[in-house]
């Protein structure tokens, strides 16, 4: 149990509810303002500004991945984006069904309208792919950050902690 929860495991999930609230209410926003016949493409938009804060977040506090240098991003960024492109197309294809062919929006519970109620059971799908991407791939701890040799500062603190 311990090995499930631990400060990374529920630093994801906090910070993926966060996620998940800027990625809802971007959604939400943009089906009141633009309607219903908009549902994919303001999903994109979601994205973009849902996956963006992701990664901001996960590199930072989740992952803890400080490092900026140019050659740690060039390899995070493009690797972070394309894991979140692929579960954001599993996302699409999930809203698409649900609303073309399943006619979701003609549902409710509880007030919600389907397609949120699709959005939401979708999510928790994206959550767990995002988290197996960015632990296994992304993050992959000892693979973004620069080794001692290669970083005169990091060697320099490395020396003040054996000297």
């Amino acid at each position: 149990m311990k090995k499930i929860l631990n400060r990374e495991t529920i630093s994801y999930l906090i910070f993926g509810v966060l996620t998940t609230v800027v990625n809802y209410i971007v959604f939400w926003l943009g089906l009141k303002l633009f309607g219903k016949q908009f549902t994919l493409l303001i999903n994109v938009v979601c994205f973009i500004v849902a996956a963006s804060f992701a990664y901001v977040t996960n590199k930072l506090f989740v992952f803890e991945s400080k490092s900026w240098r140019r050659e740690v991003i060039r390899k995070e960024i493009p690797a972070f984006f394309s894991a979140r492109i692929v579960s954001f197309l599993l996302e699409e294809a999930g809203l698409w069904i649900s609303q073309d062919l399943l006619h979701a929006d003609r549902y409710q519970l509880f007030g919600v309208d389907g397609i949120m109620i699709a959005k939401v059971v979708l999510s928790f799908v994206v959550v767990l792919l995002n988290y197996v991407f960015s632990k296994l791939v992304i993050f992959k701890k000892g693979q973004a950050e620069p080794d001692s040799a290669s970083d005169p500062a990091r060697s320099r603190k490395s020396d003040e902690k054996i000297g």
